[in-house]
């Protein structure tokens, strides 16, 4: 179980898939294509599993921070990018952004720009903590967010790679994904919120502690 999960979470993650059957994906609850063989399984549950890590911020990976810290005054006001730099205190608007004194530098526009359940992470964890003087842990909780937001975008591609490699959409899966009539939720059934760590995220629609890690 705890492997076809990882598997769904990477196919989920598949920026082809997200393409490709987005007109379904807005309307309905998303269609998993069941693997056309043992190989492509063996090859996504890996990177689901990293994915599944990072984004319950677990991963060792994030234990390196990509980005530094500029400036002094961490009291969250109006956030925004210039620069490569993501500002807590700039001015402008979201348009014309001017760069601020304080914030986190080396952060690409990718894993700024980058949109997570219909929000802006970057954007949305500082935004949240408006009027709020960022402690020490909260600032490191903010790089590892970035960290993991980059290698959220690195494992995407990896995934594409590994699923064209197996012949493609819809090649590489079981015939019928382009048909499937049922919803995961109907053929897993309603489960409660117990069970293991990565269960009760996958029911509460991950990644937990980008949105609060309160």
């Amino acid at each position: 179980p705890e492997q076809f999960f990882v598997y769904i979470y990477s196919v989920m993650y598949s920026q082809q898939y997200r393409s490709r059957y987005s007109d379904s994906i807005r309307i309905d609850f998303p269609r998993i294509p069941l693997p056309g063989g043992p190989e492509i399984f063996h090859a996504l549950v890996p990177l689901g599993e990293q994915l599944v890590a990072l984004h319950l911020m677990e991963s060792p990976l994030l234990d390196t921070p990509n980005t530094r810290t500029v400036g002094s005054n961490w009291t969250v006001s109006k956030v925004g990018y210039a620069d490569g730099t993501v500002w807590i205190d700039g001015k402008g608007t979201k348009t014309a952004y001017l760069r601020g004194t304080t914030g986190f530098a080396g952060v690409p526009e990718e894993v700024w720009n980058f949109h997570i359940g219909g929000y802006q992470v970057c954007e949305k964890w500082l935004k949240d903590r408006k009027g709020r003087v960022l402690s020490a842990e909260d600032i490191t909780h903010y790089q590892k967010i970035v960290v993991a937001l980059q290698q959220t975008i690195r494992l995407m591609a990896e995934i594409d790679v590994v699923i064209d490699a197996h012949g493609g959409w819809p090649g590489a899966f079981a015939s019928g994904v382009e048909t499937s009539s049922e919803p995961v939720k109907a053929q897993f059934g309603q489960t409660t919120s117990s069970g293991t760590p990565k269960r009760r995220a996958a029911e509460e629609s991950l990644p937990l502690n980008f949105a609060d890690d309160e």
